[in-house]
């Protein structure tokens, strides 16, 4: 039972068909008998209102996010606000362009489909990453890999491609125009100074990033801990485009220079500011001082969904 319902709804989402879907999920969810005992329905007009509609979600049970990665970062970040005890727990109907974290979750791209999961599933205390006080619910990533999830958002405007071709459009663009070296420095769980030079990598909570693609295949939900992904120059632009292939069914792990490894926390500099994304979102700072808030928020997982 999902009890008192709060869906936040991302109207833009999908060019446009996050209202609709958000009007269906709320006729689908009003229309189970006994599956909620209210159910309001919010709409985002700008960046910040997910998360302000999620700080102040304290008395209902369930928030359902209709909308992509960039909608479920702000929820996310507005649960997070509240004591323990006062978070609703999280649903997904996915209305985004690669909808990572509704993978991660088992969602169904479907309303209907995802309405019906939401209904029957299961709940998973479920780990949050932050940086610089920032929680991201899937991924924060920096050089290669950010610039192709920050070039998808607007060549998504410009073409209205979503998905696996957006994001392998974005790819092809960045390798054969964008790739360069970052110089860095990361220390691990406290540990020694790290020194090298990187093209790419990718900090995980879930194991996937641009549509699907299983940058650390292992990353689990709930197992409080980080999964990191380091491609460490140099790598050529051909080798780049075989290993992004690869990457698509999580079999880039046994390349040479494809570091994947685990920790609680990192510290994170660069010599020059590369690219950086958090969940989607463009992120830029100084310094990156990474953490985990180990099984911070209940999330709604679809049936019989093994965790990862």
């Amino acid at each position: 039972m999902l009890g008192r319902t709060l869906v936040i709804a991302n109207p833009a989402a999908q060019l446009g068909r996050g209202y609709d879907a958000a009007l269906r999920a709320e006729r689908l969810l009003r229309g189970r008998e006994g599956t909620c005992t209210a159910v309001d329905v919010v709409f985002t007009n700008a960046a910040g209102d997910a998360r302000r509609f999620a700080a102040g979600s304290a008395g209902y049970d369930t928030i359902v996010c209709v909308g992509g990665d960039g909608t479920i970062h702000e929820v996310g970040n507005g649960l997070v606000s509240l004591e323990r005890a006062k978070r609703p727990r999280l649903g997904v109907v996915p209305m985004g362009s690669g909808n990572d974290y509704a993978r991660t979750l088992g969602m169904a791209f479907s309303v209907d489909e995802a309405v019906a999961q939401l209904c029957a599933g299961s709940v998973v205390n479920a780990d949050v990453g932050t940086c610089n006080g920032t929680c991201f619910m899937e991924t924060i990533s920096f050089g290669l890999d950010a610039g192709i999830a920050l070039d998808t958002q607007e060549r998504r405007l410009r073409t209205g491609t979503t998905g696996l071709r957006l994001y392998a459009a974005s790819c092809v663009d960045q390798l054969l125009h964008h790739k360069r070296d970052y110089g860095f420095t990361l220390r691990v769980d406290g540990g020694a100074p790290e020194r090298g030079t990187l093209i790419l990598m990718a900090v995980q909570i879930g194991p996937s990033y641009g549509s699907g693609f299983k940058i650390c295949p292992e990353a689990r939900l709930d197992d409080g801990l980080l999964d990191v992904c380091i491609a460490h120059a140099p790598i050529g632009t051909l080798k780049g485009a075989f290993i992004f292939l690869r990457a698509k069914n999580g079999h880039h792990e046994r390349f040479e220079g494809i570091d994947i490894r685990t920790a609680r926390s990192l510290e994170l500099s660069f010599d020059q500011a590369p690219p950086v994304q958090i969940d989607g979102e463009r992120y830029q700072a100084d310094t990156y001082p990474l953490g985990i808030l180990a099984r911070a928020l209940d999330v709604i997982v679809a049936p019989d969904k093994e965790v990862r």
